[in-house]
């Protein structure tokens, strides 16, 4: 998947039924939470940026890789 340099939306990716089946498989219980909808207008970049603060790094990282070789 061409994620455009990080600068794909949350939106965007979240709309798309293979980066959102990605999203729900690792982050399961994130992803009932109110702030993900207002995410929505977030570029992955700025999500990735917030979510090292909950998340270890490489979760981030394989999170990332996976989406790319969507």
């Amino acid at each position: 998947m061409d994620l455009r340099n990080r600068q794909i939306t949350v939106g965007e990716l979240l709309d798309n039924p293979r980066s959102k089946a990605v999203f729900q498989r690792r982050f399961g219980k994130f992803m009932k939470h109110p702030m993900v909808g207002a995410a929505r207008s977030l570029s992955l970049a700025q999500l990735q940026e917030m979510a090292a603060v909950y998340i270890p790094q490489k979760t981030i990282q394989d999170t990332l890789r996976e989406l790319e070789q969507l």
